[in-house]
């Protein structure tokens, strides 16, 4: 079993940042892709970007080149730096993590106002 927890939303004007960290209650060694999506409200929940226990990483290609997804096995953490944000980023952003089972956190609400 894995707990996640999301951490690092809010309110940012467009073109502005955010930085979303996921903790997890155990070590990330074993899990083998962990990733953040998320969910505006009236849409289905959407993949942003992913990577896996080797490093490969996938993004949307609506966030290519302003996000970045990283790891850091020390800390348990996976982090989302989201760059040059626009009002259609708002969404609630979940943590996932894929191992045996699919594991999700609470989310964390972005607003990005215009």
């Amino acid at each position: 079993q894995v707990h996640l927890v999301e951490s690092g939303g809010g309110l940012v004007q467009a073109g502005g940042s955010l930085r979303l960290s996921c903790a997890a209650s155990r070590s990330i060694f074993s899990i083998n892709s962990m990733g953040w999506y998320r969910q505006a409200p009236g849409k289905q929940r959407e993949l942003v970007a992913t990577i896996t226990d080797t490093g490969t990483t996938n993004y949307a290609d609506s966030v290519k080149g302003r996000f970045t997804i990283s790891r850091d096995y020390a800390k348990n953490t996976v982090d989302l730096q989201m760059n040059s944000l626009k009002p259609e980023n708002t969404a609630v952003y979940y943590c996932n993590g894929l191992a045996r089972y699919e594991y999700w956190g609470q989310g964390t609400q972005v607003t990005v106002s215009s």
